[in-house]
């Protein structure tokens, strides 16, 4: 094809590189969020509460400190903002994570690590957290580094479970 004018060269150049992006991006495989996240249902008659105060018993047993707490919901509500419970955990071990970041600094992004509480339109609560597992799978640690890793989403699938159980 000729394209004479400026133009329609430009024009031209525009829908190449349109089409080369488009098809780049149906090219690369779409990751789903819920690909990234383990999530677990609060079992029937364990009420959110009770929980919660699994999860930070478990995790005080395990030798993983809360360090962190957000009660988004109340955040929410007290903004006007309708909103059925959402919280949000934070656990470390902060040997494992200080270990980690000296390895790596771009661990740090990733700590602590979250658990969310979330109450769902029916009122089931629902814990979610991210999924460590495919994380470990593709950071390539050296041997020690990948047997800290394994014990804190070891350690983080405990909390939630004992919360989803109601393991008081």
């Amino acid at each position: 094809l000729m394209f004479k004018t400026p133009t329609s060269r430009f024009a031209a150049g525009v829908l190449l590189f349109a089409v080369v992006s488009l098809q780049s991006f149906a090219e690369t495989p779409q990751l789903r969020i819920s690909d990234t996240v383990v999530q677990m249902p609060i079992a029937e008659g364990v009420s959110i509460d009770d929980a919660i105060a699994s999860m930070k018993l478990r995790a005080n047993g395990l030798n993983f400190k809360m360090v962190g707490h957000l009660p988004l919901y109340k955040e929410l509500q007290a903004m006007g903002i309708d909103s059925k419970r959402i919280e949000i955990f934070q656990f470390c071990d902060a040997r494992i994570a200080k270990s980690m970041i000296d390895f790596d600094p771009n661990f740090s992004a990733y700590l602590p690590c979250r658990i969310t509480v979330l109450e769902d339109d029916a009122g089931q609560g629902q814990l979610i957290t991210m999924n460590l597992g495919m994380f470990i799978d593709s950071a390539n640690l050296p041997a020690e580094l990948h047997q800290m890793a394994v014990q804190v989403r070891d350690t983080i699938a405990s909390i939630m479970q004992a919360g989803a159980d109601g393991d008081l």
